[in-house]
């Protein structure tokens, strides 16, 4: 597939367009209200540890929640998923300003409604980022995911700077009445938008049913488990420079929330850049070149904020960190989704947010740790020593190029009519699958029953085994389990395009007549279970 050369083409897709829009409201007045969360907390408490705590306090619950929220991203109305999330922020940031102005605020009630503004955007993420693919087709997919970056980081550009004059000249709380009312104009453009969303006929995943199969589906897929590998050590490494930045600002450049804000407006004006070059930077390089160049990158922006006592040189090395940052995230988070099924994407996204998230949140506080205990320079230093060893991990865990498999449903499969009356959770389910194959074809044949392992195994088959019949030897046996009937249903139409090729080989090496037999079975006990194997009359001991 040809995926679209302009980063701004997604843009001509009106829902898309309109809610990017208002996302730009909403990351701007999220951008002021870390500004003035960050510097207030240098006023209210002399700890660097504290301060670093501000950022791991937002990024925890991604690493926390995140799952639980692309469950509900794959398994709810993904628009309604939002609305709540950004409802659920309003109302946090509104509560966040009174306490403020009523003089209320305690480092830790500061750090407990970051907390909630955290847990918002948890639930919001997975939902927004699986509905990119139905608000643009899949060509635009790439540019898509990168202009949502690009969006973010177009407001953290002036965000900042805007937010460190507003706390300058008015101070927090003024920062943080901004943010409430920025969740109004994504709240609106979300209750008008009308996705076009599949009936599916049966019944929604248990809550930690569906975890699990997203768990699952990852641990089987290794492009996904690279992006997982790779994300946590950026993440890790690439949080010091935005977790100890407020301290950069007011120790190492001898500046004020002015000067913070400006050099976040740096890193912003960076990110930018790399977005709108996104696009020709994948044609011409390979991700794995990309992601190098941003481990590098990184590490070179934290050396040069270490070692700097000009605010104007390191907001040079920062915008370099900012065109690293958005190139890894963005290329991460393409990946993932061009990896993924529609069916299971929610819980991927939100498995390598909380992968990286998890990276920033410890991270941020490491190098607050660190910049406590040895200074905010060799903190810097340290972090910049972890990203080069994401270049060498590279080595054993290379970045996938762009998918271009087919990942729509293949819907072959149609239930077949039973004699025996079961109902959806009915089971266990036996499957087996017989096949006769020829000794000249076993190599190939035992190849893609690896594949096709795991395959089922990934979208949720268990106890799988391959059998070789001792009187019979061409024929094999394939067997697997589902839990009830329902779920048989579930695993046969996750079943991808992309599986096609695995299925119709298979199909073609059966010597048999006709498709390879399938028998369906439902697992019974012939003894109840709370009674023995043996029944015997007691034994009189008194004889």
């Amino acid at each position: 597939m040809a995926y679209t050369s302009s980063t701004l083409a997604p843009l001509r897709h009106e829902t898309y367009r309109a809610i990017w829009f208002a996302s730009l409201s909403s990351n701007f007045g999220g951008l002021i209200q870390a500004v003035g969360a960050a510097w207030m907390m240098t006023t209210i408490t002399a700890s660097e540890d504290m301060v670093a705590l501000v950022q791991t306090s937002t990024a925890l619950p991604i690493m926390l929640f995140s799952l639980i929220s692309g469950a509900l991203a794959d398994n709810y109305d993904r628009r309604r998923v939002m609305l709540t999330a950004q409802g659920t922020m309003l109302i946090v940031s509104a509560l966040l300003t009174v306490t403020v102005l009523l003089g209320w605020i305690t480092p830790w009630l500061l750090l407990f409604f970051t907390f909630l503004i955290g847990c918002g955007t948890a639930l919001n993420n997975p939902s927004w980022q699986a509905s990119v693919g139905d608000m643009v087709p899949r060509a635009d997919l790439p540019g898509a995911v990168t202009l949502n970056s690009m969006g973010f980081n177009i407001t953290r550009s002036v965000g900042p700077a805007i937010g460190g004059a507003i706390v300058a000249a008015a101070g927090a709380a003024a920062a943080f009445a901004v943010n409430t009312l920025s969740y109004l104009p994504l709240i609106y453009a979300l209750s008008r938008w009308r996705p076009n969303t599949p009936v599916s006929t049966l019944p929604r995943e248990a809550l930690a049913s569906a975890i699990f199969a997203g768990l699952r589906y990852v641990s089987m897929s290794p492009n996904l488990e690279k992006v997982l590998v790779r994300g946590l050590i950026f993440g890790i490494g690439a949080s010091s420079i935005l977790a100890l930045l407020p301290v950069v600002a007011l120790d190492l450049v001898a500046g004020g929330p002015l000067t913070y804000g400006f050099m976040l407006g740096a890193f912003g004006v960076g990110a930018i850049g790399g977005a709108v070059l996104s696009a020709r930077i994948r044609q011409a390089l390979s991700s794995e070149t990309i992601i190098r160049l941003a481990f590098a990158g990184f590490a070179l922006s934290a050396v040069i904020a270490a070692v700097s006592p000009s605010a104007v040189l390191t907001s040079a090395g920062l915008l370099v960190a900012g065109a690293c940052w958005v190139s890894a995230l963005s290329l991460f988070n393409t990946i993932v989704q061009l990896s993924t099924p529609r069916w299971v994407v929610g819980r991927a996204l939100s498995l390598y947010q909380t992968v990286t998230f998890g990276g920033i949140a410890g991270g941020s506080w490491l190098w607050g740790v660190a910049a406590d205990r040895y200074g905010v320079a060799d903190a810097l230093l340290m972090s910049s020593v972890v990203l080069l060893v994401g270049i060498a991990i590279g080595l054993r865990f290379s970045m996938p190029a762009f998918a271009s498999l087919n990942l729509d449903p293949l819907n072959r499969f149609t239930a077949p009519a039973l004699s025996l009356d079961i109902t959806p959770r009915s089971g266990p389910i036996v499957i087996q699958v017989d096949y006769e194959i020829a000794d000249d074809d076993l190599a190939e044949f035992m190849a893609l029953m690896g594949e096709r392992r795991r395959i089922r195994i990934r979208d949720g088959a268990r106890h799988w085994a391959l059998m070789r019949d001792l009187e019979n030897p061409g024929l094999w046996t394939e067997s697997y389990h589902t839990p009830t009937w329902v779920e048989y249903i579930r695993h046969n139409q996750r079943r991808t395009q992309a599986d096609a090729e695995n299925i119709d080989r298979l199909r073609a090496l059966h010597r048999g007549e006709g498709l390879p037999h399938v028998h369906r079975m439902i697992e019974r006990q012939a003894i109840p279970p709370d009674s023995d194997v043996f029944h015997q009359a007691p034994i009189d001991l008194h004889h």
